[in-house]
């Protein structure tokens, strides 16, 4: 779990500087560290903590939006959300939210914030300490500063995936409404469509690599961590749908789990999701360690000696 006296051999990461024969050896070692770090069990943790942070997230998030002169985003965004969740979890959730938002959704927001925050950052702090397993880091931050990095890393991300929501809301018309209001070409109303989905994968990404980037207590480039987020990102959306379809067409949990059903659907979705996040930790690390282009120090000691990495 530990670097020890072993430095990963490869300081100033990049894609470009692995070989093809590289890449092979990588997407080998890349298994065998899922197998030696338990990456299936520490993805069943993940997911308890992240089912833990959901719904104090999803209500510090209707408390914002309740601010926003937008009518019913926060009803838009759960029903974007019910295209990749399963029905019986978007049920389970929507009855959740209904019981716990029948107060005014602004006192949360004015009395419930830090507590709410503190309960949303706790899925980020695990994902931390997941994040150095993957990287193989001994991570020396002190508690206090790890967890406001959970809670910038929620908020971060929080924001870059209501953005990628935003602009899924938004819909393939928006580019015929904008168009007819600020004069563009027909050729944006056309690729808007298209526009739009890249626009928020875009975003889905970002925040995979700033997870990569400053969760684990490791020194690398910022596009380094290109590589796992496409992995992770293509499996967020391959087993939002996938096990959507599972959920509404081929499996029964309700016979077997009763009321229960959208709760292990939803922390079914949970564990996949976590996987491929960490997955995609274990490539950039292992493509790291192919790239051959110095050594990759814990941040503290790169800190000291050498500038802060402006390319990354």
């Amino acid at each position: 779990m530990g670097l020890g006296n072993r430095r990963l051999h490869v300081g100033r990461t990049h894609p470009k500087g692995v070989t093809g024969p590289g890449l092979r050896r990588a997407l080998t070692a890349t298994y065998r560290d899922l197998l030696r770090h338990h990456a299936l069990q520490v993805a069943a943790a993940l997911s308890y903590f992240l089912v833990l942070s959901v719904f104090p997230a999803l209500i510090l998030l209707s408390a914002v939006m309740a601010s926003v002169p937008l009518p019913d985003l926060f009803s838009r965004v759960l029903d974007l959300m019910s295209r990749l969740l399963p029905a019986d979890t978007m049920r389970m959730i929507q009855a959740v939210l209904r019981d716990l938002l029948k107060a005014n959704e602004k006192s949360w927001l004015s009395f419930g914030m830090v507590g709410t925050i503190w309960l949303a950052s706790g899925a980020f702090s695990a994902l931390i300490d997941a994040l150095d397993i993957a990287y193989d880091a001994d991570d020396t931050r002190p508690f206090w500063k790890t967890r406001l990095l959970a809670i910038g890393l929620s908020a971060m991300t929080g924001a870059l995936l209501l953005s990628a929501l935003t602009v899924m809301i938004l819909g393939p018309r928006f580019g015929a409404w904008l168009a007819a209001r600020v004069y563009l070409s027909r050729e944006f109303v056309l690729l808007w469509p298209a526009m739009h989905w890249a626009i928020a994968i875009t975003f889905t990404l970002i925040a995979a690599e700033l997870l990569y980037f400053f969760a684990p207590d490791i020194k690398q480039r910022f596009f380094a961590t290109l590589p796992g987020a496409i992995l992770a990102v293509a499996c967020w959306l391959g087993f939002s749908y996938g096990l959507g379809f599972y959920f509404r067409h081929i499996a029964n949990y309700s016979r077997t789990y009763g009321t229960l059903a959208g709760f292990i659907a939803f922390m079914t979705w949970f564990y996949w999701n976590s996987l491929a996040l960490l997955v995609g930790a274990e490539l950039n690390a292992e493509l790291a360690k192919e790239s051959n282009r110095g050594q990759l120090l814990p941040k503290a000691e790169a800190v000291a000696e050498e500038p802060w990495d402006r390319a990354a």
